[in-house]
């Protein structure tokens, strides 16, 4: 009978550790589970569920779902960051009246379900204009009434970049290959094709980057690959990941410090002169007075040779 009780204690005893492991089991799988769930091109993004699902907030109750196996679209980047940057003024406010920050050229944008801009934005005022896919205004600014009748796509885009200075010669078709494997590894699987161009100035430190895409095509989107670049290099990188853009070139790593990004529409954008900034309006002001004043100046000159002829000719006349 002892026998028998302590077989049955031992196999109790078993069950308990048994059931103990399968917890501890679960709770690291569950554990695994979440640490597995986030997004890697989108540090902001909040992920959850199984399957893993993750959502940026806009504001409100606007929550965008995001494929985190690629970039997210730049239009849902720049109301993410409209909306952090709004949360910060209200928690924060400026310091004095004369504080100001540099957004970058950020604006709150209108998105398709999709994440491409809509043609026609208005950044929550009365005033509107027309941008192009990579959401850059393409037309002057107008009233509610402005029509955008579609959006056009940016085929090209020039990435104009200065590096910081390195300690020895960079050769230029080792940094070509490097500036190309940098994109193409760190921005989603970018596709190396469209690098058409790669140019590098080692006097200035620039390196010019002209990446297109055949006009017509939609798929690829150049816009947001190049506005991951330039937070890269601006400000932080969006990645979950904040290692920077810096190519290795040879043993020298490649450190940026300045990017300017150029875009070319398939379509030619429609400014007018009245919205030509002060300095081109100064400039032009300055040409035409110069050309009245030469023209009034000519005007003079010959109308003063023209009196002095008639005088000498009525001197001439008299003794006749």
């Amino acid at each position: 009978m002892r026998s028998r009780s302590k077989e049955d204690f031992q196999q109790t005893r078993f069950h308990t550790m048994k059931m103990w492991i399968a917890l501890v089991l679960a709770a690291l799988a569950v554990g695994a589970s979440a640490q597995s769930c986030s997004c890697n091109t989108m540090k902001w993004a909040t992920c959850d569920g199984n399957p893993c699902e993750c959502y940026v907030n806009a504001g409100g109750q606007m929550k965008h779902k995001l494929d985190c196996s690629s970039l997210i679209p730049k239009c849902f980047l720049m109301k993410v960051e409209m909306f952090r940057a709004e949360k910060e003024r209200a928690f924060g406010g400026k310091p004095v009246e004369t504080a100001f920050v540099d957004n970058d050229g950020i604006y709150d944008p209108e998105c398709e379900n999709d994440g491409k801009f809509k043609a026609k934005q208005c950044n929550n005022t009365e005033e509107c204009w027309c941008v192009n896919s990579a959401g850059v205004r393409r037309t002057d600014k107008g009233d509610k009434n402005l029509k955008c009748e579609k959006l056009v796509e940016t085929y090209w885009v020039r990435l104009q970049l200065t590096h910081k200075p390195v300690t020895g010669p960079v050769d230029a078709n080792k940094l070509k290959v490097a500036i190309t494997d940098a994109i193409n590894k760190r921005y989603a699987n970018f596709n190396k094709g469209m690098i058409k161009e790669i140019e590098y100035d080692p006097d200035a430190r620039m390196i010019v980057v002209d990446v297109m895409k055949p006009k017509g095509e939609r798929k690829s989107d150049l816009a947001t690959m190049a506005y991951y670049m330039e937070k890269d290099v601006k400000v932080l990188p969006l990645f979950k990941n904040q290692e920077k853009f810096e190519p290795l070139v040879g043993t020298q790593r490649m450190e940026m410090e300045n990017i300017l990004v150029y875009y070319v529409d398939e379509e030619a954008p429609t400014f007018t002169m009245k919205h030509l900034t002060g300095g081109i309006i100064a400039v032009i002001v300055v040409v035409v007075l110069a050309v009245v004043a030469g023209l009034l100046l000519l005007f003079f000159l010959r109308r003063r040779q023209s009196q002095k002829y008639n005088k000498a000719h009525q001197r001439e006349m008299g003794p006749m």
